[in-house]
């Protein structure tokens, strides 16, 4: 990822938009001390750089899967592209990150029961080709989560 420049003026624009994402182009060009049209073109050109998206942020809870585990899976490392390929269309997947270390990908899941995350574990990540071991972590509790930081759909 290339280094990016952000202004003074960008950043107070991204907290303000960070704090609420509805408030208008004209109270953020009071609040900023400039016009509406620079703010408008601020918005536009963190958009097309892909700095800035806005969209609606729901509960951690989707629909009827309302608990959360993270799967940690070993893999080889030339099977971890096909994997992350199955994985990612999967629905119960709310984040798919590679890392480094002893596992290979974080697999964020939303789940509604132990059955249901077993089978996700165990039947659809550890039996693949390649991928050597699982470890699975139920969360039993949220104590702080920042949807800015890391929105999980």
């Amino acid at each position: 990822m290339a280094h990016v420049d952000l202004d003074d003026l960008d950043r107070r624009l991204i907290e303000l938009l960070g704090q609420d994402a509805r408030i208008s182009n004209r109270v953020i060009a009071d609040a900023l001390n400039v016009t509406e049209g620079t703010i408008r073109s601020r918005i536009k050109r963190l958009e097309q750089e892909n700095l800035i998206r806005f969209t609606a942020i729901t509960q951690i809870r989707r629909g009827d899967k309302y608990r959360m585990a993270f799967i940690r899976v070993q893999a080889e490392l030339d099977q971890v592209p096909d994997i992350c390929a199955e994985l990612e269309v999967m629905d119960t997947v709310g984040a798919l990150l590679v890392t480094m270390g002893r596992f290979n990908l974080l697999v964020v899941v939303l789940f509604n029961d132990l059955d249901e995350l077993h089978e996700i574990a165990a039947g659809k990540i550890l039996s693949r080709p390649g991928v050597h071991h699982v470890e699975t972590a139920i969360a039993v509790d949220t104590l702080k989560y920042d949807v800015r930081v890391a929105r999980i759909l």
